[in-house]
């Protein structure tokens, strides 16, 4: 089989942990995108990741192609997002706003959605180039423990929770403040692998 160079298109240490444990051959190549959401994104959440997912890999294969490639690239981005009750919770900006989204969550079941969007450039030895893509969207349901103040604060204290939609990390110290999850958790961690497996069994043939 050609030999196929797959890019993740995300900086993430836990989509790169979870592509490296399930024995796909990657390097990492990441392009400065605008995340800004749209303003009726919460209406429609799951596409509002599509989106961004889309744009993040768009963006890696605009570079690749400028880089002059030969042969077969796989360029992949995702997005995920937390969402309650109609409101999409993004990266905590600061203490308070981490605390306010735990509150929000604590007792209660929110939906993660990760958006998975995989490019596959081909460029001939006569530099005839084709593009396709495929996006999908997965969806966990992640239920909270009932936490006190100083159950969120003692959390926050941890320090995990900044760089992570919804001020949690479900791998890691947040396993603790979750009851439970329905679902894959490698959707609510950020990348639901199986199903990237299935939709492209040849990632792992390279």
């Amino acid at each position: 089989m050609e030999q196929i160079d797959i890019i993740l298109a995300s900086a993430s240490p836990r989509r790169k942990q979870l592509l490296e444990d399930a024995g796909v051959r990657f390097r990492v190549q990441v392009s400065p995108v605008d995340e800004t959401l749209e303003t009726d994104a919460a209406s429609n959440p799951e596409e509002a990741a599509k989106s961004l997912a889309e744009k993040k890999a768009g963006a890696t294969v605009q570079e690749v192609l400028m880089q002059n490639p030969r042969g077969v690239t796989v360029v992949m981005g995702a997005d995920t997002m937390v969402v309650f009750e109609g409101e999409i919770f993004g990266k905590p900006r600061s203490l308070s706003d981490g605390t306010r989204m735990l509150r929000k969550l604590s007792g209660n079941t929110h939906q993660v959605i990760t958006a998975v969007s995989v490019w596959i450039i081909s460029v001939s030895e006569d530099e005839k180039v084709s593009i396709g893509r495929k996006t999908f969207a997965e969806t966990s349901l992640v239920t909270f423990k009932l936490l006190s103040d100083e159950e969120i604060a003692d959390y926050l204290r941890r320090g995990e929770s900044f760089d992570k939609a919804g001020a949690y990390a479900a791998q890691g110290e947040g396993a603790k403040i979750i009851a439970k999850i329905e679902g894959d958790l490698d959707t609510v961690i950020g990348l639901p692998v199986a199903k990237l497996l299935q939709e492209f069994p040849d990632l792992l043939n390279t």
